[in-house]
C-alpha cells in the first residue's frame, strides 16, 4: 500500500464539498428583535438556507462573549466558504447574496490571496473608502471601490476562508477587532478590501473610554512585535529585527488627547 492510498479525500477539497453553503453569517447577539430584522432581511436579499448558515453567541443577558472570543469561537464552526461576521443592527437594500458574491469573486482576480473585504476602512495614503447608509449620511460613497484597505469598519465584515486570518487573543472587548484583522492579513501576506456593497447600519457607532482601552491593548501588542529589537533563534538561523522607537512617544500623545476627547463627551 502507498502513502497515497491513505489521502481518501483531496487536499483541495478537504475544506469545502457540494454540501458547504457559500456563506455563514456570524453575530453576537444583545437584542433578538433587532437578530430577528437582521436576519429577516438577509433571507429576503437572497441568504436563504440554499446558501446560508447562520451562527450567533447569546449575549441577550450578559456579556458571555466579547468580539474577539466570539468570533474565533463562530470561526470555528463555520462551514461557509465565505464568513460574514457583523452587527446585529444591519439591514440589507438593495444589494443581496448575488451581488456580494460578485463584489468577491471579483477580488479573486485582483488579488489571489486577499483575505478580508467589508464596507468601510481606512487606506494606506489615511483616507477612508465607504458604501454604507447610517447615522452620518445616506447612500455614502468614499473612494473609487474596490479599495485596497490596512483596516476595516466592524459593522460588516467577509472573512475567506480559503485565507484563514484568526483575531488576536489577547485583546478582548467589542471595537477594533477589524484593524487586528486587517494587521494579521498584512502579517501573513494576504490583502483586505474595501467593495461596492450598499446596505444600512442603525448605530453611527461610540468611541468611548472602552474604545479606547481596546486601542491601547492593541498598539501595545504590536507596538511590542514591532518597535523593539528582537532576536529569535530557528533551527536554521538567528532572525534579528531592528528597534523602533519614535513612534512610540507619538501614539502615547494621541492617546492622550483622543482619551480627554471621550471623557469631554462620554464622563468617565
Amino acid at each position: 500500500m502507498s502513502a497515497a492510498d491513505h489521502l481518501t479525500v483531496p487536499a483541495r477539497n478537504a475544506a469545502f464539498d457540494a454540501r458547504s453553503p457559500t456563506f455563514t453569517i456570524c453575530t453576537l447577539v444583545t437584542r433578538w428583535a433587532e437578530y430577528i430584522e437582521m436576519t429577516e432581511s438577509f433571507v429576503a436579499r437572497g441568504f436563504g438556507p440554499e446558501v446560508a448558515e447562520y451562527l450567533y453567541l447569546d449575549n441577550s443577558s450578559r456579556n458571555e462573549w466579547d468580539a474577539y472570543a466570539g468570533l474565533a469561537k463562530m470561526l470555528g464552526q463555520a462551514r461557509g466558504r465565505y464568513v460574514i461576521y457583523c452587527h446585529q443592527d444591519v439591514r440589507l437594500l438593495s444589494d443581496g447574496a448575488a451581488e456580494l458574491h460578485a463584489r468577491l469573486v471579483e477580488l479573486d482576480d485582483l488579488d489571489a490571496d486577499w483575505a478580508l473585504a467589508g464596507n468601510a476602512g481606512g487606506l494606506p495614503n489615511g483616507e477612508l473608502a465607504v458604501r454604507i447608509s447610517d447615522p452620518h449620511g445616506e447612500n455614502t460613497t468614499l473612494g473609487s471601490l474596490p479599495a485596497r484597505a490596512v483596516s476595516l469598519d466592524e459593522n460588516f465584515l467577509v472573512l475567506r476562508r480559503e485565507s484563514p486570518i484568526g483575531v488576536s487573543a489577547e485583546i478582548g472587548g467589542f471595537h477594533l477587532y477589524g484593524a487586528d484583522l486587517c494587521m494579521q492579513a498584512q502579517l501573513a501576506g494576504r490583502g483586505a478590501w474595501v467593495v461596492d456593497f450598499h446596505l444600512r447600519h442603525l448605530s453611527g457607532g461610540r468611541a468611548d473610554q472602552r474604545f479606547y482601552d481596546v486601542q491601547e491593548r492593541l498598539q501595545e501588542k504590536y507596538a511590542g512585535l514591532f518597535s523593539r529589537r528582537w532576536q529569535i533563534r530557528t533551527t536554521c538561523t538567528t532572525l534579528i529585527f531592528p528597534i523602533r522607537l519614535r513612534d512610540r512617544l507619538r501614539a502615547w500623545r494621541f492617546m492622550r488627547a483622543r482619551r480627554k476627547h471621550a471623557t469631554k463627551r462620554f464622563g468617565q
